[in-house]
């Protein structure tokens, strides 16, 4: 019985340069969070268009820490939309505010100012607005309409490294904005995360919460030639990135740029071949930004005949790993105890789009085949 080749739907890239990084990191014998992580810090919130980056174990606990500066209690709300992976609502939760579910835009997948403005009510306290699969949201809009409201606003931009909104990076101008270094993303560092701020003050302390809460880091520590007895100065968290992640992430940042090229190329070539097929329609830019392509979604419409369901599994007989589009939330066992506002486009995103294979090698023939498939269907 022959073997089907399987094309997968995502490979991270990472090569000779990443694993010689690490090495070096281990010889070094500082293995912890050290100079490699500040260095990253440095270089990441120069990319993003931000002062200050802070580095973290991951997007989630990245999201946390943004969402403890706000000081919520229980009885605040806070929106976000469902059709997000299930961290963004889940730190909502962590701090003991209650997510509040908004609608999406249907061609972005996105935050509106008027899907916010609908579930808006006086207990809202805050919003967290993604750049769903590198798709970024109008953060001129969303910002300004966050300000006039009296509200904060915690970007998470998970998907985002590469991404440009208004020709700036998606990161830039951002209250906070809270990134992710998982394999399935554009930058990876294995696991990890970043939160990039402007204000010196926010990051002196969210270097402290990711750390115990301590007044003084290990790095000082180290450095100093005399004993340094650090204080404690608030309940805090172990949230820190290892010099080992911040080596492969600083090889991955340099890639960068050439990486979102390459995707974006790829995207144009599925934007053509899937353009004669009626019924399905391919993720785009949006008309104030770039996205990165992180992830590539098809959304099927009539007169597409074949249900989502069944085109992934035809997929997968053919040796295409596709994957389910953008998870919502509300629908998780999770939220079963949340009563929503109708959330009509959101359900429909969920239900009727996939994420095709989109990475460093799939080739113009794995495009033609993906393709071939989505036509017969059709």
């Amino acid at each position: 019985m022959a073997v089907v080749q399987v094309i997968p739907v995502m490979i991270p890239m990472l090569g000779e340069e990443e694993a010689a990084a690490a090495a070096e990191a281990v010889r070094s014998g500082w293995v912890a969070q050290g100079p490699r992580v500040a260095r990253f810090e440095r270089e990441f919130a120069a990319t993003a268009g931000a002062a200050h980056g802070v580095a973290v174990s991951s997007c989630t606990t990245g999201l946390h820490l943004s969402l403890v500066l706000l000081a919520l209690r229980p009885g605040d709300e806070v929106i976000v939309p469902s059709l997000s992976f299930i961290a963004t609502a889940n730190a909502v939760r962590y701090v003991g505010a209650t997510p509040v579910f908004a609608d999406v835009d249907l061609a972005t997948g996105n935050l509106t100012v008027d899907t916010i403005d609908a579930v808006r009510t006086s207990r809202t306290r805050a919003i967290v607005a993604v750049h769903q699969g590198g798709v970024p949201f109008d953060t001129v809009a969303v910002r300004k309409a966050a300000d006039d409201w009296g509200l904060a606003l915690v970007e998470d931009a998970a998907c985002a490294a590469g991404t440009t909104v208004y020709g700036q990076p998606a990161g830039a101008g951002a209250a906070v904005a809270a990134w992710s270094f998982h394999p399935r993303k554009v930058l990876t560092t294995g696991e990890g995360g970043m939160v990039t701020v402007d204000d010196a003050d926010t990051a002196a302390r969210l270097r402290r919460l990711r750390e115990h809460g301590m007044n003084v880091s290990a790095a000082d520590r180290h450095r100093s030639s005399q004993p340094v007895l650090e204080t404690y100065l608030e309940t805090a968290f172990n949230y820190r990135m290892t010099d080992i992640q911040a080596a492969v992430g600083l090889v991955q940042l340099g890639r960068l740029a050439g990486l979102v090229e390459q995707r974006r190329a790829l995207a144009a070539r599925y934007q053509e071949l899937l353009s004669g097929i009626d019924g399905l329609v391919p993720v785009r830019d949006p008309a104030w930004g770039r996205t990165n392509y992180q992830s590539f979604w098809v959304l099927l419409n009539r007169p597409y005949r074949t249900g989502r369901d069944e085109v992934l599994a035809e997929l997968a007989k053919r040796g295409v790993s596709a994957r389910r589009g953008i998870m919502a939330a509300h629908l998780e066992p999770a939220y079963a105890d949340v009563a929503p506002a109708p959330l009509p486009v959101t359900e429909r995103i969920t239900r009727d789009s996939l994420i095709l294979p989109l990475h460093h090698q799939v080739t113009e023939d794995d495009q033609r085949h993906i393709v071939g498939i989505l036509r017969e269907l059709a």
